[in-house]
């Protein structure tokens, strides 16, 4: 059973209502994250053999250097969009912004009700990116990776892991659901390989450990 968190101090009568709530969430359908299916494990020990082995560029790094929620369509944007396809029951507003639903974080098993207690995880990344080869992008294309829809690079998780996480790789951070890291360390190379992005050798050999048995 998925672990349920609240974080907020509740009242008697809304701990109740919370309560009720949260039995209605265990009983409901587990929702699961729907990041692409990245992929298999001997594509990605494939591409991982290819990729450049290089020292990170450690310097220059900004946020702001890869525009990133940008509008995908109508009122959504791309955070938006994440949400809805990786929650269950989503309900949005007329700006899109969710508004009900529930969401599964498959790196650490727990279930949210709240969109405000999920982040959207770039899988690998944005300072990861810049240190392995985005430092000489162009703007556009710093943008197209950082609102990626179409490679497993973008998935629903709990904030905190989310921060706890920061930029590192698989050499210093995995999920610490096991039986996630398979996923995660194949959707990392995918991405890693599509953008034409270097690892270095501590993260290569993370890499080459963990998928040895996916």
């Amino acid at each position: 059973m998925p672990r349920f968190y609240a974080r907020r101090r509740l009242s008697v009568a809304a701990a109740a209502t919370a309560l009720i709530s949260s039995v209605a969430l265990f009983n409901a359908p587990t929702a699961s994250a729907a990041l692409p299916t990245p992929v298999s494990g001997a594509t990605a020990r494939s591409y991982l053999a290819s990729l450049t082995v290089a020292t990170e560029d450690r310097t220059g790094y900004n946020r702001d250097l890869f525009p990133h929620w940008i509008t995908q369509s109508g009122s959504c944007n791309t955070r938006e969009v994440v949400l809805k396809r990786d929650g269950t029951n989503v309900q949005q507003d007329s700006s899109c912004a969710a508004t009900s639903g529930s969401w599964y974080s498959p790196y650490d098993g727990a279930t949210w009700s709240a969109a405000s207690d999920v982040d959207i995880d770039h899988l690998v990344p944005l300072a990861e990116a810049w240190d392995s080869g985005a430092d000489s992008w162009t703007t556009s294309r710093r943008q197209s990776f950082a609102n990626d829809l179409t490679r497993p690079q973008l998935i629903a998780v709990t904030d905190n892991v989310n921060q706890a996480k920061g930029d590192q790789d698989p050499a210093t951070w995995m999920p610490s659901r096991t039986t996630y890291r398979c996923t995660y360390v194949r959707a990392w190379v995918q991405v890693k390989y599509y953008y034409g992005l270097s690892v270095d050798s501590a993260e290569k050999s993370a890499l080459t450990n963990y998928l040895a048995s996916c």
